[in-house]
């Protein structure tokens, strides 16, 4: 993957995703993760492509802010289901069982996003910060867990997923856990630029 220099740090070259490829981004600052988001999105949406985007409310809106300023007709691209987004939390919820990612509701809640999102064979990339939440949480082992289902699932449906995780708080130390979910995504993210994973 090509990368981008500029003033507020380095930036995926997105226009180069592949379907199957799982990226995850340890930021510092929530203004580069912004950054990154808001170029993973509208690249997606200008390539003709269809996102899915789970994530908190806070990172809708501000992303919101950002792809209008673009002139991104946001009304459109929901309305058609190029853009469809929902609740990190909410979504969660829905197939977390004792703290524990279940794999069948997992695929059917996900399944359904992806399928609007495909409706009209269109390409798929999708963000999901749930994996962010339950570290937040310091369920480190369902963090992991949650990982691999999207690993998997990601090389079965062909789309390419973005997560991201916030270096500040419990990921401040990457012990044995974080090296795994690392080792899960084929690139990781870091103000410093992209890798390999």
């Amino acid at each position: 993957m090509k990368l981008i220099k500029n003033g507020n740090g380095v930036q995926a070259f997105w226009a180069e995703l592949r379907p199957c490829d799982h990226l995850v981004e340890m930021y510092e600052a929530e203004a580069d993760f912004l950054d990154s988001l808001e170029s993973f999105v509208h690249s997606g949406l200008v390539a003709g492509e269809s996102i899915v985007l789970i994530a908190t409310d806070d990172h809708r809106r501000a992303l919101e802010q950002r792809l209008a300023k673009r002139g991104v007709d946001l009304v459109g691209a929901r309305k058609t289901d190029r853009l469809i987004e929902v609740d990190a939390e909410e979504t969660l919820a829905r197939f977390l069982v004792n703290g524990w990612p279940d794999e069948d509701r997992f695929k059917e809640v996900v399944f359904r996003l992806l399928a609007r999102a495909h409706v009209n064979g269109t390409k798929v990339r999708a963000f999901g910060e749930m994996v962010a939440i339950l570290w937040g949480k310091k369920l480190y082992a369902a963090t992991v867990r949650l990982e691999h289902l999207w690993t998997r699932f990601c090389a079965e449906e062909g789309f390419s997923l973005l997560c991201a995780y916030p270096v500040s708080g419990p990921t401040s130390s990457l012990g044995r856990s974080m090296r795994e979910i690392c080792d899960l995504h084929s690139h990781v993210i870091t103000k410093h630029g992209v890798s390999p994973a």
